[in-house]
């Protein structure tokens, strides 16, 4: 079996420290100096390790350095080196290596969104698969997990189907105004059950669901508690209800009723949440079922050990159109996200909630 490997080193830097992405030299540029970490070479790794244990025989073509061949390293399997970019890479790299990659039985990207773009314009001829590893994964090209990502490829029998690019404009993004597009699509693996589709906006929720969700979260808030409220149309209510404008993309912390922290990085949250009793407030992923791991990487590892609780939020419809599939949760560490599955309470309404059940994204289904 020939996988071909790409990664996009920088994807996911701007997720804990506010930006909201990582597109730009800029961006990147300041995500490091905020003191983020790169992660999309070690979840490639990790899809590499899942992969070679259920297909020992691999072979993987890659890029040199950071773009693929430290994964490789890391997870100890063979490779050969089939593209050599420059020591500064850029969207143009990604689809000179993809160009290059060419005749592998599945060629797998870790990234985001834009990495996804990047394939796409490519033009590549065979399967593909995102491995996620960007700050915001609305495509429908994507894994649910590293892990998923490599029980799919070593599953991987030329089965596929037609899964969806989508992206935002990152500066309107960061302004708070969300517009995704349709790019194309790219024909992935058909393993519906592990890959993470298309995320789906709030519009089709009925009219009053959120303000009664709302009602309700704002009821059950204890004096003297800060509450970190995750990004989301429903979060945004839950603001509304306190009287406080919320950053719409960002985590914001309130305390009696008046806001606390605005658009806060992972360090700030975690220092509040070392400081002061805090609990989260998260909102459900529509269409994808993500509760952790997808726009809110401010709620790191650290910050979910420190935290008292976690309140989740979605309406009825949301839940309704997940089909039974469990929520899940991504936060980079398999402790964590292993801590956090089982059965969660979500709020759906005012004096209304449901049992559901939670787990790790990277946990076989």
């Amino acid at each position: 079996m020939i996988i071909g490997l790409v990664v996009n080193p920088v994807a996911g830097l701007g997720g804990p420290v506010a930006l909201k992405g990582s597109d730009g030299a800029e961006t990147q540029a300041r995500a490091l100096a905020l003191g983020s970490v790169p992660r999309a070479a070690t979840r490639a790794a990790a899809t590499l390790t899942a992969l070679h244990a259920r297909r020992p025989e691999l072979r993987v073509r890659t890029v040199a350095g950071p773009m693929g061949e430290d994964s490789a390293i890391a997870a100890g399997v063979p490779y050969e080196i089939r593209h050599r970019p420059p020591p500064v890479t850029g969207a143009a790299d990604t689809r000179s290596a993809v160009a290059a990659l060419g005749g592998v039985d599945l060629l797998l990207f870790a990234g985001g969104d834009g990495t996804a773009r990047d394939v796409l314009d490519a033009g590549p001829t065979g399967a593909v698969l995102g491995v996620p590893a960007g700050v915001k994964v609305y495509s429908g090209c994507f894994a649910i997990s590293p892990f998923a990502a490599g029980t799919i490829a070593a599953g991987f029998d030329g089965t596929t189907l037609d899964a969806e690019v989508v992206d935002l404009d990152e500066d309107a993004y960061r302004a708070g105004r969300v517009g995704a597009r349709l790019y194309g699509t790219l024909r992935v693996p058909a393993a519906r059950a592990r890959l993470s589709g298309r995320k789906t906006g709030s519009s089709s929720a009925a009219p009053g669901s959120v303000e009664s969700i709302a009602r309700a979260v704002v009821a059950a808030m204890l004096p003297g508690t800060a509450y970190a409220l995750g990004p989301g149309a429903t979060t945004l209510a839950v603001g509304r209800e306190l009287g406080l404008e919320l950053s719409p993309l960002g985590v914001d912390v309130v305390r009696d009723g008046a806001l606390l922290a605005s658009d806060v990085t992972e360090q700030t949250l975690l220092t509040l949440a070392m400081s002061q009793v805090t609990h989260a407030i998260l909102s459900v992923l529509g269409g994808q079922g993500f509760v952790l791991g997808r726009g809110n990487q401010q709620f790191s590892p650290r910050v979910l050990d420190r935290l008292a609780g976690i309140t989740v939020l979605a309406t009825q419809q949301k839940l309704a159109a997940l089909g039974g599939r469990p929520l899940l949760v991504d936060s980079g560490d398999a402790a964590t996200d292993a801590a956090l599955s089982g059965t969660v309470r979500v709020v759906t309404g005012h004096r209304e909630s449901v049992v559901y059940r939670i787990q790790s994204a990277s946990e076989d289904l």
